[in-house]
C-alpha cells in the first residue's frame, strides 16, 4: 500500500516538473532557425525540444530498420534463424538477466527466489540445460526435494547434462540414506567422467561400506591414474582393501586365494599390522615359517603389536617355554624399550617361570596404570608365592584401569575390539589407529584375557570371578592368542 502510493506521488511530481518546464519554454524567447533551400524555419523554444525528441526517436527506427534489412539480407543468404533472432533479441536479453538474478539469489541462499528467477529465464529462454540446473539447486535449497528431482531428471534426458543429473540425484539419494541405489548411480556418473574426483571419493566410500572390495580397488586404481591420489597413500588404502578382500576370501573357505591376498597385502604396506598377521599366518600354513618370522619382524621393527606376537608364537606351536624366549628375542630386541616388547617379554618369562627377571622387565609399567601390566604383575606374585590378597590385590587395579591402546578411530574417536577396514560408526574408511584411546575403552581380545594362559588353571584358592578383569572379556585363550 505504501509503495503504491509512493509511485503515484512520484508520477504526479514528474507530470508537474514537465508542465513546469513547457510552460517556461512557451514563455521564454528565442528559438531555433534552420534554413533549408534558400527557406528558413524558425522554432520556438518548445518546439525545438519537441523536434529535438522527434530526431532522436526517428534515429532509432532508421537503426532498427537497417538491422531488419541486414537480418533479411543474411535469410535470403541461407541463414534461416536471422529473422527469428532479430525479433527474440528483447527476449533472449531478459531471460540471460533473470538467469543472472536466479544464480545471484542462489548464491545469497534466496532459494524461492532463484525458483521463480529460474522459471522466468526458461519463459524467456527455452534452454532447460541452463535453466533445469538453476532450478534443481533452488529447489534442494528451498527444501522443495520433488521439484529438485523432477529438474534432475530432466537434465538426465539431454547427453550434454546426463552427468549432471545422474551426480544431482546420487547426491539426493545418500542425504536420505539410500546408499544401495546412490552406489549404482556412482557407478554410472562414474563411467561417465572416470577422473571426476567427488564422484571417485563417493563411489569408493560406498563400495566400501557394502564390502566390494574388489570394485574399490578398481575405483582406487582409477584415482591413481587421474592424479588425485598420491602413490603412497595409494598402495596403503589398496593393501587395506586387499586385506579385507583376504578376510571375505578366508570366511568363504578359500584359505589358498586368502593367502595369496593377504601377501598381496603387506606387500602393498608392510607397517599394516592386520596384513602382516595375515600373511604371517598364511606362510605357516604354506610350509614357510621364515617368510613368516621376516614378515612378521619387518611389521614389529614399524610398530610392535599383540597381533604380531600371536602370529610369531604360532609359527612354532609346540617349542618349550625357554625355546620360545630365545626365539622371541628376534622380535624383543627391537624396540626393546617399547612397552608391547617389555610385556610380551614379561609373559614369556613367566611362562618360563623367571619370575624375579618379569619383575625387572616390567619395571615400572605398573605406573603407567596399564590393566595388563597390572594382570602381569599378579601372575609375577602367583609364580612367586607371594598371598592369594596380593594377587588379588594387583587384579583389583587392573579392574580400574585402562586397557592401553586399541584400534581407535582417528575421525570419530570410537574404539573398535578388532581391526576392520570401514569404522562401524561413522564408516569412514581406513582410519582405524593402534593408539591409547581418549574415551572408556572396551575389552581387548589380546590384552588381560590372557591371564589364564600365563599363569595356568584357577587354584581352588581363589575363586574364579575374580580373575575375570572385564565382564565382556573370556577368561580363555586358544594356542594361538599369544607367546606359551
Amino acid at each position: 500500500m505504501l509503495w503504491s502510493l509512493i509511485k503515484i506521488l512520484l508520477f504526479v511530481a514528474i507530470i508537474a516538473v514537465l508542465a513546469e518546464g513547457a510552460g517556461y519554454l512557451m514563455e521564454s524567447s528565442g528559438g531555433i532557425q534552420i534554413t533549408v533551400a534558400d527557406t528558413e524555419y524558425t522554432l520556438e523554444p518548445l518546439q525545438s525540444v519537441i523536434a529535438g525528441l522527434a530526431l532522436l526517436v526517428a534515429v532509432w527506427v532508421v537503426l532498427k530498420l537497417l538491422s531488419l534489412l541486414v537480418a533479411t539480407f543474411r535469410f535470403l543468404n541461407g541463414d534461416e534463424t536471422a529473422i527469428s533472432r532479430y525479433f527474440d533479441k528483447g527476449r533472449e536479453r531478459r531471460g540471460y538477466q533473470a538467469l543472472a538474478d536466479g544464480l545471484m539469489a542462489l548464491a545469497s541462499g534466496e532459494g524461492r527466489l532463484a525458483m521463480s528467477k529460474a522459471a522466468k529465464a526458461e519463459k524467456y529462454l527455452g534452454k532447460p540445460e541452463l535453466t533445469n540446473l538453476l532450478t534443481a539447486q533452488a529447489a534442494e535449497l528451498a527444501g522443495d526435494t520433488q521439484k529438485a528431482t523432477e529438474a534432475y531428471k530432466s537434465l538426465i534426458a539431454t547427453n550434454a547434462t546426463r552427468f549432471v543429473g545422474v551426480r544431482g540425484i546420487m547426491k539426493q539419494k545418500l542425504a536420505a540414506g539410500e546408499t544401495d541405489t546412490a552406489r549404482k548411480l556412482a557407478e554410472k556418473a562414474h563411467a561417465m567422467k572416470p577422473k571426476h574426483t567427488e564422484v571417485q571419493d563417493v563411489l569408493l566410500r560406498l563400495q566400501a561400506q557394502a564390502q566390494d572390495w574388489s570394485g574399490a580397488r578398481n575405483t582406487l586404481s582409477a584415482k591413481l591414474k587421474s592424479g588425485s591420489l598420491p602413490r603412497d597413500v595409494f598402495r596403503r588404502r589398496d593393501a587395506v582393501l586387499a586385506l579385507s578382500e583376504a578376510r571375505d576370501i578366508l570366511d568363504g573357505g578359500k584359505s589358498v586365494e586368502s593367502r595369496e591376498k593377504a601377501i598381496e597385502a603387506n606387500r602393498q604396506s608392510p607397517d599394516l599390522v592386520p596384513a602382516a598377521a595375515l600373511a604371517a599366518r598364511g606362510y605357516i600354513d604354506a610350509g614357510k615359517p621364515r617368510l613368516a618370522a621376516r614378515v612378521l619382524k619387518k611389521a614389529w621393527e614399524a610398530q610392535p603389536h599383540p597381533d604380531l606376537a600371536a602370529a610369531f608364537a604360532a609359527i612354532v606351536p609346540d617349542e618349550t617355554p625357554e625355546q620360545r624366549l630365545k626365539r622371541f628375542a628376534l622380535l624383543t630386541r627391537i624396540h626393546p624399550e617399547h612397552v608391547e616388547t617389555r610385556l610380551v617379554q614379561a609373559e614369556l618369562l613367566i611362562v618360563a617361570a623367571d619370575f624375579p627377571e618379569a619383575r625387572r622387565v616390567l619395571g615400572d609399567l605398573t605406573d603407567k596404570h596399564d590393566a595388563r601390566a597390572f594382570t602381569l604383575m599378579a601372575a609375577v606374585e602367583r609364580g612367586e608365592g607371594g598371598s592369594d590378597a596380593v594377587v588379588q590385590g594387583w587384579l583389583a587395579k587392573a579392574l580400574g584401569a585402562p586397557r592401553g591402546p586399541q584400534w581407535v578411530c582417528d575421525n570419530c574417536q570410537s574404539i573398535h575390539g578388532e581391526w576392520v577396514p570401514v569404522c562401524t560408526r561413522c564408516d569412514s574408511f581406513d582410519t582405524l589407529s593402534w593408539k591409547a584411546p581418549e574415551t572408556a575403552e572396551i575389552a581387548s581380545a589380546t590384552g588381560v584375557s590372557m591371564l589364564p594362559l600365563i599363569i595356568g588353571p584357577v587354584s581352588d584358592d581363589i575363586p574364579e570371578t575374580e580373575l575375570i578383569v572385564s565382564d565382556d572379556q573370556e577368561a580363555t585363550a586358544t594356542d594361538d592368542d599369544g607367546p606359551k
